[in-house]
C-alpha cells in the first residue's frame, strides 16, 4: 500500500487534518457508512452488517497503525482517525442499528463527549495499552458508555 493511499485511509480522506477537532471530523465517515448500511441493508442484517465494517477497519487499524505512530510520529497521532469511525460504528451496535437519527444525532454527539472525556476504563486503556489495541478500545468503551446512555434515555424517554 502505497504512503498516499495510508495518508488518505488513515486521516479519513483528510479529515484527521482538521485543525479543530480532528476525531470528531474523522469520525464523520462513520456517519455515512452507517447511513449505506442503514439504507441497503436488509434490517434482519443491519448489525452483522456493521460488525463486519467494524472488524475489516479493525484490520486496517492494526495493520496501518505501525505506519502511523512512525509518519506522523506520536504514539497515538490525531491525524489517525480510524479508531474514532470504529468507535462511532459501536454505537449502533450496542444501542441497536434502526433508528438511525436517533443513534446518529445524539449518539455521535454522546460518543465525542465521552471519547475526549475518557471514563474509566477508556482513560485507563488509552493510557496503559499500547499500539493498536488502545488506540481502538478506548472508543470502543466510549461508544459502549453513549449506548448506555441512549438506553437511559429512552427508559426516561427523553
Amino acid at each position: 500500500m502505497g504512503e498516499k493511499i495510508k495518508v488518505v485511509a488513515g486521516s479519513a480522506c483528510y479529515l484527521g487534518y482538521s485543525p479543530i477537532l480532528p476525531g470528531t471530523f474523522g469520525a464523520l465517515p462513520g456517519i455515512l457508512i452507517y447511513f449505506i448500511l442503514w439504507k441497503v441493508v436488509n434490517p434482519d442484517y443491519l448489525k452483522l452488517s456493521l460488525l463486519v465494517v467494524v472488524v475489516a477497519l479493525m484490520l486496517l487499524n492494526y495493520y496501518l497503525t505501525p505506519w502511523a505512530v512512525r509518519y506522523w510520529r506520536s504514539k497515538d497521532p490525531s491525524q489517525f482517525v480510524l479508531d474514532e469511525i470504529i468507535g462511532f460504528l459501536c454505537v449502533p451496535i450496542y444501542y441497536g442499528a434502526d433508528n438511525f437519527y436517533r443513534t446518529t444525532l445524539v449518539g455521535f454527539i454522546l460518543f465525542r463527549i465521552l471519547d475526549m472525556v475518557k471514563i474509566f476504563p477508556a482513560n485507563y486503556v488509552d493510557k496503559n495499552v499500547k499500539g493498536s489495541t488502545g488506540i481502538i478500545f478506548d472508543d470502543v468503551i466510549s461508544a459502549g458508555y453513549a449506548a448506555l446512555i441512549l438506553f437511559i434515555l429512552d427508559k426516561i424517554q427523553i
